[in-house]
Protein backbone atom coordinates (compact mmCIF):
# COMPACT_ATOMS: atom_id res chain seq x y z
CA UNK A 1 0.00 0.00 0.00
CA UNK A 2 2.93 2.34 0.64
CA UNK A 3 4.50 1.91 -2.82
CA UNK A 4 1.76 3.75 -4.77
CA UNK A 5 1.93 6.64 -2.29
CA UNK A 6 5.72 6.86 -2.65
CA UNK A 7 5.45 6.67 -6.44
CA UNK A 8 2.93 9.51 -6.37
CA UNK A 9 5.17 11.58 -4.10
CA UNK A 10 8.28 10.92 -6.22
CA UNK A 11 6.61 11.77 -9.52
CA UNK A 12 4.77 14.79 -8.12
CA UNK A 13 7.99 16.26 -6.71
CA UNK A 14 9.80 15.61 -9.98
CA UNK A 15 7.12 17.22 -12.16
CA UNK A 16 6.68 20.15 -9.76
CA UNK A 17 10.43 20.81 -9.75
CA UNK A 18 10.48 20.64 -13.57
CA UNK A 19 7.70 23.20 -13.77
CA UNK A 20 9.75 25.58 -11.63
CA UNK A 21 13.10 24.92 -13.38
CA UNK A 22 11.99 24.74 -17.02
CA UNK A 23 8.76 26.72 -16.85
CA UNK A 24 10.43 29.44 -14.82
CA UNK A 25 13.13 29.81 -17.45
CA UNK A 26 10.49 30.33 -20.12
CA UNK A 27 8.71 32.91 -17.98
CA UNK A 28 12.01 34.69 -17.29
CA UNK A 29 12.73 34.90 -21.03
CA UNK A 30 9.46 36.73 -21.47
CA UNK A 31 10.13 39.08 -18.56
CA UNK A 32 13.67 40.22 -19.44
CA UNK A 33 12.65 42.81 -22.05
CA UNK A 34 9.79 44.40 -20.09
CA UNK A 35 11.82 44.39 -16.86
CA UNK A 36 14.43 46.65 -18.43
CA UNK A 37 11.89 49.48 -18.42
CA UNK A 38 11.72 49.25 -14.61
CA UNK A 39 15.30 50.40 -14.12
CA UNK A 40 18.88 49.28 -14.64
CA UNK A 41 18.90 46.69 -11.84
CA UNK A 42 15.46 45.18 -12.37
CA UNK A 43 16.55 42.31 -14.59
CA UNK A 44 19.28 41.26 -12.16
CA UNK A 45 16.87 41.49 -9.23
CA UNK A 46 14.36 39.24 -11.03
CA UNK A 47 17.13 36.80 -11.94
CA UNK A 48 18.31 36.60 -8.31
CA UNK A 49 14.74 36.05 -7.11
CA UNK A 50 14.23 33.31 -9.69
CA UNK A 51 17.54 31.66 -8.76
CA UNK A 52 16.39 31.34 -5.13
CA UNK A 53 13.60 29.08 -6.39
CA UNK A 54 15.26 27.53 -9.43
CA UNK A 55 18.37 26.05 -7.83
CA UNK A 56 16.46 24.17 -5.11
CA UNK A 57 14.12 22.92 -7.86
CA UNK A 58 17.16 21.72 -9.85
CA UNK A 59 18.39 19.85 -6.77
CA UNK A 60 14.96 18.23 -6.33
CA UNK A 61 15.04 17.24 -10.03
CA UNK A 62 18.41 15.55 -9.66
CA UNK A 63 17.44 13.71 -6.45
CA UNK A 64 14.05 12.58 -7.74
CA UNK A 65 15.61 11.74 -11.10
CA UNK A 66 17.96 9.26 -9.44
CA UNK A 67 15.02 8.03 -7.36
CA UNK A 68 13.04 7.51 -10.59
CA UNK A 69 15.88 5.51 -12.14
CA UNK A 70 16.17 3.37 -9.01
CA UNK A 71 12.64 2.08 -9.64
CA UNK A 72 13.65 0.45 -12.95
CA UNK A 73 15.55 -2.78 -13.48
CA UNK A 74 18.50 -1.88 -15.71
CA UNK A 75 18.64 -5.32 -17.35
CA UNK A 76 14.96 -5.12 -18.30
CA UNK A 77 15.40 -1.87 -20.26
CA UNK A 78 16.09 -1.66 -23.98
CA UNK A 79 19.33 -0.33 -25.39
CA UNK A 80 17.49 2.74 -26.70
CA UNK A 81 16.04 3.49 -23.24
CA UNK A 82 19.50 3.19 -21.69
CA UNK A 83 20.99 5.48 -24.35
CA UNK A 84 18.32 8.12 -23.75
CA UNK A 85 18.87 7.90 -19.99
CA UNK A 86 22.63 8.36 -20.34
CA UNK A 87 22.09 11.27 -22.73
CA UNK A 88 19.60 12.81 -20.30
CA UNK A 89 22.08 12.67 -17.42
CA UNK A 90 24.62 14.50 -19.60
CA UNK A 91 22.04 17.06 -20.75
CA UNK A 92 20.85 17.70 -17.17
CA UNK A 93 24.46 18.35 -16.15
CA UNK A 94 24.87 20.68 -19.15
CA UNK A 95 21.72 22.58 -18.16
CA UNK A 96 23.00 23.12 -14.64
CA UNK A 97 26.46 24.11 -15.86
CA UNK A 98 25.01 26.44 -18.49
CA UNK A 99 22.94 28.31 -15.94
CA UNK A 100 25.75 28.37 -13.40
CA UNK A 101 28.00 30.01 -16.00
CA UNK A 102 25.12 32.30 -17.04
CA UNK A 103 24.74 33.46 -13.42
CA UNK A 104 28.47 34.16 -13.16
CA UNK A 105 28.81 35.84 -16.55
CA UNK A 106 29.74 39.52 -16.68
CA UNK A 107 29.24 40.12 -20.41
CA UNK A 108 26.11 40.29 -22.54
CA UNK A 109 27.56 37.66 -24.87
CA UNK A 110 28.25 35.33 -21.95
CA UNK A 111 24.77 35.84 -20.56
CA UNK A 112 23.25 35.06 -23.96
CA UNK A 113 25.43 32.05 -24.78
CA UNK A 114 25.27 30.37 -21.37
CA UNK A 115 21.60 31.18 -20.88
CA UNK A 116 20.79 29.72 -24.28
CA UNK A 117 22.81 26.57 -23.57
CA UNK A 118 21.09 26.14 -20.22
CA UNK A 119 17.64 26.74 -21.69
CA UNK A 120 18.04 24.41 -24.65
CA UNK A 121 19.54 21.71 -22.43
CA UNK A 122 16.70 22.07 -19.94
CA UNK A 123 14.05 21.65 -22.63
CA UNK A 124 15.97 18.70 -24.11
CA UNK A 125 16.07 17.07 -20.66
CA UNK A 126 12.32 17.57 -20.34
CA UNK A 127 11.71 15.90 -23.72
CA UNK A 128 14.00 13.02 -22.81
CA UNK A 129 12.12 12.56 -19.56
CA UNK A 130 8.88 12.21 -21.48
CA UNK A 131 10.56 9.65 -23.79
CA UNK A 132 11.80 7.64 -20.81
CA UNK A 133 8.41 7.68 -19.12
CA UNK A 134 6.55 6.58 -22.25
Amino acid sequence: MLAPALDTLRLTLHVLAATVWVGGQIVMMGMVGPSRTLGPGATKALARAFARMAWPAYAVLVVTGFWNVSTFHWSAQSGAWKAVLIAKVIVVAAAGLGFLLHARSTSRVGLAVWGSLGGVASIAALVMGVLLAG
